[in-house]
């Protein structure tokens, strides 16, 4: 048996040991040179591939359909039906495993379960291949490493080199853009020269011949390791709003990833959402590109992306959308002199689907906008346009006690910490989740640092804080009430109060009681973790519990939505699958133990 051929992937963990060691003795390794035909309609496919290193893409019709990275199969399709339906060639140095043809059908014949699940993911790669050139870029955006897709080698030059040098070697090689090798006071640095740098460089009084690189490069580069997937890679881009990022192996450049080079490794079609958004100079032109969300999420849900990787895009995405919405309405005055700030699932980076409206806005003090009511109302009438419901709770910029002055906030956080109003814990634990989208972030640094300095970690008050774990219990408890049902049961389970709720709460009643500046659950329990708080296997199941039901959720609302129903948080238990159903009653069991040791902890029973 080849040692160096893994069975951990399906289909082949389902093939015996008589089947492998069979496999095996068929397998070999093959090598293309870059550009190579590796199958073409006019050839008899002989060999199922499976990709080591290397990508290969299908050509039909003079288009790229479809591309295969490391550990895809690639040529099944054409091995079964006998002939190719396109050209499969190289993109680099390939290496893949091969396996003659009648090896494969012999297998296929012989164990149902491997021919079932190897169908299965050639459907699934010819599903993927035929869905348009945006589902393809996402998908791809989600499965694949910065390591496995194609990056372009690192060229440097000198910084001492003049821009007429610098730009003649580019002229040379055909590039637009190099690294630049500089030292300043002895300490080595690594920047970047481009086309726009030149621009730049152009109307200095300096004559470009007599002007070093090192002068007009760009030495505060975004970098970012090799093994991070390329979603990464696009969060880093739409963050920081930058076109590259410096790939790096440990202290070892490999190269330089541009937001061409990633789109046109994933597709080469059409835009992202994110340049759509940032492209908009009109709020109809940034409305197209918000309802396009849904979409983009229904997509990622079925080619499998994992719940958390979603949310972080939609995340980074609906910030983006927030701050170009508001930079359209609110002049640069008030932009400047106020931080526009997202709260709860949004705040924590955990919202998918639009639910609600969860903002505020801080004002600088002794700042005024004669306008603000008018501005603030048509942000949120205009977000609803977009697809982002109201808030039911009216926690919106156009209720005035979340559009405050710095000082008229920090009143009210005193009040919610040391007074008695029924709501105050409720509007602190909506507070600590935010984060900022847009303006001046270090008004909402500035409040969360003084919320941290008043909150004195009295037992009594972190009790009655935490206690709210307990709000939604149901008589008998809900994972007795799993374990009888059966499926003529019409139950009725909200995965928000009783599942997603309990967790997120009482790790956010940790972070208040550590201080803790941090607002996202899984980022928390992090902290929490590292500072001897929490345990790391209670923090690994409360993960995997919030993700497994995060994704449960957003199942039922994309059902929802195909039935154009309103989306909500409650589902029929009836209609939740067995295995889900099981993993429900598991992620129960682990609230449930989380939810008694805060109890113990808090002494909850004491109240």
């Amino acid at each position: 048996m080849r040692p160096d051929f893994r069975f951990d992937d399906a289909p082949f963990n389902c093939l015996t040991p008589k089947e492998r060691a069979q496999w095996s003795e068929a397998l070999a390794l093959a090598e293309f040179a870059a550009g190579a035909a590796i199958l073409t309609p006019e050839m008899d496919p002989q060999y199922l591939y499976l990709l080591v290193t290397g990508h290969v893409q299908l050509i039909e019709s003079g288009e790229t359909v479809a591309v295969y990275g490391p550990r895809d199969l690639f040529a099944a399709r054409a091995v079964l039906a006998g002939r190719c339906s396109g050209t499969l060639a190289a993109m680099e140095e390939v290496r893949a495993w091969q396996i003659p043809k009648a090896t494969l059908q012999a297998l296929i014949c012989a164990n149902a379960t491997f021919s079932a699940m190897l169908f299965s993911r050639v459907s699934g790669h010819l599903s993927a291949a035929t869905q348009n050139s945006k589902d393809r870029e996402f998908l791809s955006l989600m499965t694949v490493r910065i390591s496995d897709a194609y990056i372009r080698k690192p060229h440097f030059v000198d910084g001492e080199l003049d821009l007429v040098s610098v730009c003649r070697l580019l002229s040379e090689q055909g590039l637009t853009n190099t690294l630049v090798r500089d030292t300043v006071n002895g300490i080595p640095r690594i920047g970047m020269f481009t086309t726009t740098d030149l621009r730049d460089a152009l109307l200095r009084p300096v004559p470009p011949d007599q002007l070093a690189v090192a002068k007009v490069a760009q030495f505060d580069l975004i970098t970012i390791t090799s093994d991070a997937a390329l979603y990464d890679a696009l969060l880093l881009m739409i963050r920081h709003r930058v076109h590259r990022v410096l790939v790096q192996d440990g202290d070892l450049v490999v190269g330089v990833l541009s937001q061409l080079d990633l789109m046109g490794f994933v597709s080469n079609h059409s835009h992202l959402i994110a340049l759509q958004v940032a492209q908009a100079g009109s709020i109809d032109e940034l409305r197209a590109a918000a309802l396009q969300m849904d979409g983009l999420i229904a997509v990622l849900h079925g080619g499998g992306a994992r719940i958390e990787v979603i949310a972080g895009l939609v995340s980074e995405l609906n910030g983006q959308i927030f701050a170009r919405l508001w930079s359209l309405l609110a002049p640069a005055e008030l932009v400047a002199n106020s931080c526009l700030i997202v709260m709860g699932s949004e705040g924590r980076g955990e919202q998918i689907l639009k639910t609600d409206q969860d903002n505020a806005l801080l004002l600088r003090d002794g700042y005024s906008c004669p306008r603000l009511e008018e501005i603030t109302g048509l942000f949120n009438r205009t977000l609803l346009t977009f697809g982002y419901p109201s808030c039911p709770g009216n926690i919106m910029v156009t209720n005035p006690m979340w559009r405050q002055s710095l000082t008229g906030f920090k009143e009210t956080l005193r009040q919610w910490l040391h007074g008695d109003a029924l709501d105050a814990a409720l509007h602190l634990a909506i507070f600590m989740d935010a984060k900022a989208v847009a303006g001046d972030a270090g008004l909402l640094q500035q409040a969360r640092t003084f919320m941290q300095g008043i909150a004195t970690a009295s037992d009594v008050y972190l009790a009655r804080f935490v206690a709210a774990i307990d709000q939604f219990d149901v008589p008998g408890g809900w994972r007795a009430r799993l374990a009888a049902m059966r499926d003529r049961d019409e139950h009725v389970f909200d995965l928000k109060k009783l599942g997603i709720f309990p967790i997120v709460h009482g790790v956010r009643a940790l972070a208040l009681e550590h201080h803790l500046s941090e607002v996202g659950t899984t980022e928390r329990m992090r902290i929490l973790v590292n500072q001897n708080h929490l345990a790391p296997e209670m923090a690994r199941d409360l993960g995997d519990a919030l993700h497994f039901l995060m994704g449960l959720r957003l199942k039922h609302n994309l059902r929802q939505h195909q039935l154009q129903q309103p989306a909500d948080n409650v589902v029929r238990l009836s209609e939740i699958g067995t295995l889900e159903r099981e993993q429900l009653k598991d992620s129960l069991a682990i609230i449930k133990r989380f939810k008694q040791q805060l109890r113990q902890r808090f002494r909850l029973d004491a109240l």
